[in-house]
């Protein structure tokens, strides 16, 4: 067996890509993104927040481009008159997603579900980058107090029933939420488990609301790759081979042995999505 920082080395490995790799995912074979020597090259001190003044600037160009395809969205749902509003975890995964918002138009409500059991670091980095990027975070729990969220033998809820404890503290405050927008943002991938790999860019939520989700064919490498080349911020438990990261209870370190950069999420269980992206759509 390897050891605990052993496996998150090997996935640290796994993914890190090349530039020329997100260059090829983003843009194909396009010439026009190629260097003299035909390679795809970066500077990696682009920075996202310049508006391109320089056509013959490729990293500009490329990062112009990565914001380029939502921010005709969002535009397009604002032209209609439509109310639009993000969710976010606030964990790596969520950075490339909210630096993108925060350049498209950071007055855009960003809603953090604090369900009262997560990691301390979290409400850290999500305070950080509420600050580095001037996000407009809104916070909301449960309206179910903890002390109703116990079993018979006086245990919470994720011990024995974790659907229940994520439909109370994750589910009911953001379906609360979806009632008052027209369009719900959010950051689900294809690549992080099934469910999400059969999801559209965009979706039919309760209560009329349509989900959109500009990132859905993005992919691990593309996240650590945008967020080496803006020089963004990672979660402070990343470090400690926390990979994907929820509620405290509910979430391990990555296991290099297993399946999936989220399989530190409910181990030893079947269970895989906390409900937000399985009970709040509709097929």
């Amino acid at each position: 067996m390897k050891k605990k920082n052993e496996k998150y080395k090997d996935y640290s490995d796994k993914v890190n890509q090349n530039i020329n790799e997100i260059r090829k995912e983003l843009y194909g074979e396009n010439p026009n993104y190629k260097n003299e020597n035909g390679n795809y090259s970066i500077n990696e001190n682009i920075s996202a927040q310049n508006e391109i003044n320089n056509n013959n600037n490729i990293n500009s160009n490329i990062n112009n481009e990565i914001k380029s395809n939502p921010e005709k969205q969002i535009n397009n749902y604002k032209e209609k008159g439509l109310s639009l509003f993000v969710s976010s975890s606030f964990q790596t995964q969520s950075v490339p997603l909210l630096h993108i918002i925060s350049l498209i138009d950071n007055s855009i409500p960003i809603y953090f579900i604090n369900t009262g059991f997560l990691f301390p670091e979290t409400h850290d980095f999500k305070n950080q980058l509420k600050h580095d990027f001037n996000l407009n975070v809104i916070e909301i729990s449960s309206p179910i107090s903890k002390h109703l969220q116990k079993d018979e033998q006086g245990n919470f809820l994720f011990c024995n029933d974790p659907n229940k404890c994520c439909y109370l503290n994750k589910t009911l405050p953001l379906d609360m939420v979806l009632q008052k927008y027209d369009v719900w943002i959010n950051g689900v991938r294809k690549d992080q488990n099934a469910n999400r790999g059969k999801l559209n860019m965009e979706e039919k939520a309760p209560h009329n609301t349509l989900r959109y989700h500009p990132m859905l064919n993005w992919n691990a490498k593309m996240v650590w790759d945008y967020i080496k080349i803006n020089k963004l911020k990672k979660h402070p438990l990343e470090n400690d081979g926390y990979i994907s990261i929820g509620c405290k209870p509910c979430t391990d370190k990555y296991d290099a042995d297993l399946d999936g950069a989220r399989n530190g999420r409910w181990a030893g269980t079947n269970k895989t999505e906390c409900g937000l992206h399985t009970d709040l759509i509709t097929k």
